[in-house]
């Protein structure tokens, strides 16, 4: 009894691992989707409360138009690698300090 049990335990296992690897989409990336909204937020409110000027805002905004890019061409082959994530990771790293960096340099908009 305890051999038939382990055999339908290991089974259902086996089907419960395929179908979570196939709701997995390998070009999804939900991670990096949701950062770029919350550092376009933050790019938005500086805008608003003056701490960003309008240059400094066009920069900040091309940058994530460039990470855009990066995730884009990432996703063109139906699969983003690991490289490609960290590529990305990193260049959200960059921009989320240069964000820092051009709110609190005490240039306000007028």
């Amino acid at each position: 009894m305890q051999i038939n049990s382990l055999i339908v335990t290991a089974t259902l296992a086996a089907f419960a691992s395929a179908a979570y690897a196939q709701t997995q989409d390998p070009a999804a990336t939900p991670g990096i989707d949701k950062r770029q909204q919350v550092q376009q937020k933050r790019i938005d409110k500086g805008v608003a409360s003056g701490q960003l000027i309008g240059k400094e805002a066009t920069r900040l905004e091309r940058h994530q138009r460039h990470i855009q890019k990066m995730e884009s061409a990432a996703k063109a082959d139906g699969t983003v690698t690991k490289n490609e994530r960290e590529r990305i990771h990193h260049a959200q790293d960059r921009g989320s300090r240069h964000i820092r960096h051009e709110k609190h340099d005490r240039q306000r908009a007028n």
